[in-house]
């Protein structure tokens, strides 16, 4: 998956707030733009227009992991 190097500096590009990686979804989490990233062939795509909307749900168990 992701260099924890990398994790480390990445942020929202949108928000410039955290991520959190979800390896199961492949995506990268930002809780401030209730937005999911997705990450292919290892790449995180940090576009705003390729993110999906996070469900309230979503947020919620995200939020509770943490």
């Amino acid at each position: 998956m992701l260099d924890k190097k990398l994790l480390d500096i990445l942020v929202c590009p949108v928000t410039k707030g955290p991520l959190i990686l979800d390896k199961g979804r492949g995506e990268l989490i930002s809780l401030s733009a209730q937005l999911a990233y997705p990450i292919r062939d290892d790449i995180p795509i940090m576009l705003e227009e390729e993110a999906r909307r996070l469900s309230l749900d979503e947020m919620d168990a995200y939020r509770q992991a943490r």
